[in-house]
């Protein structure tokens, strides 16, 4: 079932919320067993190390981060992408002012509440 408005969303659909790290995120479309979501990250913004039940692939849509997965550390750019698979711990530091595209599955009921 989908559980966003429509199936097909537009970019201006969805509102930005602040994440707990001082960043910014936007859930563009979900079902039960998949999201997508947006994150927005200035210039040395740090998404904290973390982990979570969920497989995540990510996608970096503007900008360069450092992401680290498990312990490894990598430098990516746009167009560039990664997955974690579940329970590995990770997190993301911005280079440069940066988005990055997330997909989780299954979703993440947290970024609804």
């Amino acid at each position: 079932m989908i559980r966003s408005k429509e199936i097909f969303t537009r970019s201006g659909d969805a509102e930005w919320q602040p994440t707990p790290d001082g960043n910014r995120r936007r859930v563009l479309a979900y079902t039960d067993e998949l999201m997508m979501v947006e994150f927005a990250f200035e210039k040395d913004g740090v998404g904290w190390l973390h982990s979570h039940t969920h497989i995540q692939s990510s996608y970096v849509a503007e900008g360069r981060f450092e992401v680290t997965i498990a312990g490894r550390t990598e430098t990516l750019v746009a167009g560039d992408s990664f997955i974690v698979p579940s329970g590995l711990e990770h997190g993301v530091k911005a280079l440069e002012k940066g988005r990055l595209v997330d997909c989780f599955t299954p979703h993440r009921a947290d970024f609804l509440a």
